[in-house]
């Protein structure tokens, strides 16, 4: 492995998060570029080496589906953090919690008197031909008004340093427990540049989760049984319902654990007898979740499970139906949303998006099949997608096919310049882009990560940072510049 010369960093296309320019260091980030400088190569190797041995050690795995089969391999993780300085952070952190806030009115309205569709703000089709509105939801009251209590919500930056929102994940957003470990990991590696106090923790995400699932509970004053419900070992995000249970120190339930009597209440099967839950963070898709309400084959949900819910004796997060809101159509309208529900002016702005189910959109769409990015509007996982430069004449034909069969599932937006961060790849320190997936809980109170997971495109030019699409990641810092604000920030943690 060669020693890091920023000198030979090659930024120059993008914006980059650690480089103003080739051996300029932003501001934030020159301590770290300033020490990875002065490495010797053995020794960037040890540390490259140790995080891997870490990784393995700590048994943190990811699962992708290919060609029908499931395989399990370590968390590809780049030693290398990105750095967002904290006064630019707390600006996003704001726009984040705007953002949910509106989400969370939306889906409540949509579910009681859809002021929303009367008022025009949002189109009665995209409604009509959502594939996540459930019925079985019409009327329901979940605690606190919230529907989506862990939001996910993607950024990304373009050319100019501008953060966008590119999409935001209400289902089942997964990722948090790769943001932990991946801090875990850069403190065994990078342990000199945490002892400042300028890099900001992380690590109060677990607390802060277990405090808004009982702050559920349909019982306040007892102490609540809250569970997480897993599809099962078989589910690609298997290893963090087991991290996030472990964690919080509740039980790790699958369908099969857990049972609804008579009287519309949930036990879970233990040894010593059936034993009343409260919570159920719910890490199974609304469609398995109880065969009675939705799919009636499902072997993963609870039979019943939507009637305790109704009747209130059990709290789900997120709860059934919030899938209404994570739909790639819904989110062009956030920003309408979020004057509409909280009469404020966006403060992240939207990805410029065309939206095909309507005719001048859709023209727009496939005439430019080369320049854009088209999307389904309710895939996750990077599954699906157009990629247009990047794409063959015979998938831009069959796209176009898809789009002109059924045009409310498709969107389409610019393919933009994404920001490009220093990655190490045989053996130097090569820009790769990246994007941001920071996590926001709704509760009594809205709790934002403290930055997120970073996702990377590990090859040359590649802009798809999925995992499940070869995608790795690294470790996030919100770095306070302001030496007074860095100390408060210790003082405080």
């Amino acid at each position: 492995m060669s020693q890091v010369n920023w000198n030979n960093y090659a930024c120059r296309d993008y914006y980059d998060e650690l480089m103003a320019a080739p051996g300029q260091p932003r501001e934030s980030a020159g301590e770290l570029c300033n020490m990875l400088a002065r490495f010797s190569a053995d020794e960037l190797a040890e540390r490259k080496t140790a995080a891997e041995i870490a990784i393995r050690t700590m048994g943190i795995t990811f699962t992708v589906y290919s060609e029908g089969a499931m395989i399990d391999r370590a968390w590809p993780f780049d030693i290398v953090p990105r750095i967002i300085p904290a006064s630019e952070w707390r600006k996003t952190e704001a726009g984040l919690k705007q953002r949910v806030q509106a989400l969370n009115l939306f889906i409540d309205d949509l579910y009681h008197d859809q002021k929303v569709i009367k008022d025009k703000v949002l189109p009665a089709e995209v409604l009509a031909q959502s594939v996540n509105f459930r019925p079985q939801c019409v009327g329901i009251n979940p605690p606190h008004g919230v529907w989506a209590h862990v939001c996910g919500s993607d950024l990304v930056r373009d050319g100019d340093g501008t953060l966008y929102v590119l999409e935001d994940n209400l289902r089942i957003p997964s990722g948090v427990s790769y943001m932990l470990e991946n801090r875990n990991v850069t403190k065994r590696v990078l342990p000199e540049l945490f002892a400042s106090g300028k890099i900001l923790p992380v690590d109060d995400y677990v607390a802060q989760l277990y405090d808004m699932l009982a702050a559920m509970s349909p019982r306040p004053g007892d102490d609540p049984q809250v569970v997480v419900l897993t599809p099962g070992i078989y589910n690609s995000a298997y290893f963090e319902h087991a991290y996030l249970a472990q964690q919080m120190g509740v039980e790790l339930v699958q369908g099969s654990d857990l049972l609804v009597d008579d009287d519309d209440v949930v036990y879970m099967r233990t040894v010593e007898g059936l034993r009343r839950v409260d919570v159920i963070y719910r890490r199974v898709d609304d469609e398995f979740l109880d065969p009675e309400a939705f799919n009636p084959e499902s072997m993963l949900g609870v039979a019943g499970l939507m009637r305790a819910w109704r009747a209130g004796k059990v709290a789900l997060a997120n709860a059934p139906g919030a899938g209404v809101a994570d739909d790639k159509v819904v989110y062009a309208f956030v920003p309408a949303l979020i004057r509409y529900y909280l009469d404020q002016e966006p403060l992240i702005p939207n990805v410029p998006s065309y939206l095909c189910m309507f005719e001048d959109d859709r023209r727009y769409v496939l005439d430019h099949l080369d320049e854009l990015v088209v999307k389904p509007a309710n895939e996750s996982g990077g599954y699906g997608m157009l990629i247009g430069p990047r794409s063959t004449k015979e998938t831009r034909e069959e796209f176009a096919r898809l789009i002109t069969a059924n045009p409310r599932n498709y969107m389409a937006q610019p393919t933009l310049a994404l920001s490009t961060t220093p990655t190490l790849a045989n053996g130097l320190a090569q820009p790769r882009h990246v994007d941001l997936r920071p996590f926001i809980l709704s509760g009594p109170e809205i709790h934002v990560t403290t930055g997120g997971l970073t996702r990377v495109a590990l090859i040359e030019g590649s802009l798809v940072v999925n995992s499940s699409q070869g995608g790795g990641s690294k470790d996030t810092w919100i770095v306070e510049t302001d030496d007074k604000a860095a100390a408060a920030a210790v003082k405080g943690a």
